[in-house]
Order: C-alpha cells, then sequence, then structure tokens
C-alpha cells in the first residue's frame, strides 16, 4: 500500500473512503454486502484473521468471534454501489505493542481492502484491484466538521431513490425517510437504537457524544431531508 504523504495522526479522527476502480461498482449483490460489513468487524483486530480458515471452516458465526483487541474506532459507515465512507479514529494501545511505520488506520483499511478484494475476485473470476487506488482520508477538523459528516454519511443511500435531491430537494420526505430507516448497509439503524449484531462494528464511546438522545440522532438527519435548493 506504501507511504501516505501525509501521515494519519494516531487519536484524531478521519472520514476515509475509497471506490471501485474506474468507478466500477463493487457490491454487486447483498452476499458482496454482507462480507463487507462482516469484515469490517473481523478486520479490527490486531490479529489476522482469515475468514475461511477462522470463520467458514470452524463454522463460527461472525458476530462470536473473538477477534480480541480492536485497533480502530468506527463512529459511523455506508455502503454504496461503488464506493464506501468510513468515520473512525485510531485505539489508544499499549506502548509496548510493536509499531510499524503505517498507523492503524492504515493498518485496519490495509486487512480490509485486501479481505475484501480476494473474496470479491475469486467469486467473480477477475484480476487486478478492485478499488481506485489507496483509499481516501480526511481529517475531521472540528464537532461542526463532525456532525456533518455524521449526517453526510448515513444520507448516502438517498441519492439511490433521488440522485438530485440536494440540488432539487426531496419531493417526497416520507418516501425517503422510510427508505433510510429501511437501508440496512450502514450504521444509521445503529445509531437509531435498532438491536442488531452490526452494532458490534461501531465504538461510540471512543467519540464525542454530538447528540443528546436517539430522537437527536433522527432529528438531525432528518433536518437536512428537509433542505431544498433556493
Amino acid at each position: 500500500m506504501g507511504y501516505r504523504k501525509t501521515p494519519l495522526i494516531e487519536g484524531e479522527y478521519y472520514h476515509v473512503y475509497n471506490r471501485g476502480n474506474s468507478k466500477q461498482n463493487i457490491f454487486l449483490d447483498n452476499e458482496d454486502r454482507d462480507r463487507f460489513v462482516k469484515l469490517l468487524y473481523l478486520c479490527n483486530s490486531e490479529r489476522g484473521v482469515n475468514f475461511r480458515d477462522d470463520i467458514v471452516d470452524k463454522a463460527i458465526d461472525v458476530w462470536d468471534f473473538n477477534r480480541e483487541r480492536a485497533i480502530v474506532s468506527i463512529g459511523a459507515w455506508v455502503l454504496m454501489p461503488n464506493h464506501f465512507h468510513i468515520y473512525v479514529t485510531s485505539k489508544s494501545l499499549p506502548e509496548d505493542r510493536p509499531r510499524g511505520d503505517e498507523s492503524t488506520i492504515t493498518e485496519f483499511m490495509r486487512k480490509l481492502s485486501t479481505g475484501y478484494s480476494s473474496y470479491f475476485n475469486k467469486k467473480y473470476n477477475r484480476t487486478g484491484s478492485l478499488f481506485e487506488g489507496r483509499f481516501k482520508a480526511t481529517h475531521v477538523s472540528g464537532d461542526i466538521h463532525a456532525k456533518y459528516l455524521f449526517s453526510y454519511i448515513h444520507l448516502n443511500p438517498v441519492k439511490l431513490i433521488d440522485a438530485k435531491w440536494k440540488d432539487n430537494g426531496i419531493k417526497n420526505i416520507p418516501h425517503a425517510v422510510k427508505y433510510l430507516e429501511g437501508y440496512q448497509w450502514s450504521s444509521y439503524k445503529d445509531h437509531a437504537g435498532v438491536n442488531r449484531n452490526e452494532n458490534l462494528i461501531i465504538s461510540l464511546q471512543d467519540f464525542p457524544e454530538y447528540f443528546a438522545s436517539k430522537a437527536a440522532v433522527k432529528n438531525e438527519i432528518f433536518e437536512w431531508l428537509s433542505l431544498s435548493k433556493d
């Protein structure tokens, strides 16, 4: 994966994202999405995890697997047909942990990208790079940026039913709300209080408390749906 021109700073917050090579779709069916979501959980570990050896061959449920110590904390995530977004920060790890030249965020993203690419290429009998180069990382500069990012990530799926909603506004807000609430390939359900296995992916205790309640989370996100282009 090589070195980054601007190193990622341990303890800081980042918006990381990547998309398919030549903007191709990287999730072709729900099996693909499910594998990536499970890798979000499994790859967040100090240990190396082989999906087939550790999960499939041993008939272990992914969510029961002891991944040991996590190396990053994830605050929000979403999958779209040809890209993904993750809001992430590094974990505070023991001083005696061997440290290489890469940050724990880079380590996590390397495991995630390699694991998913291997799965995808084998399933679809393809070769070559799946992603458009290394992942991108934008430093989250403060609470205003963080709250905007939180909404931005979780509102991404609205583009699947109304590609120009940000420019033209939402004509049918109840429909958009219902679609978001039913979209399972993001962390919105986890923030909204839905009890599911994917709750294990996010670690909100490692992020500032931007919202006072589950209702506040919904209100913040749905306020954006009410905005229209003047």
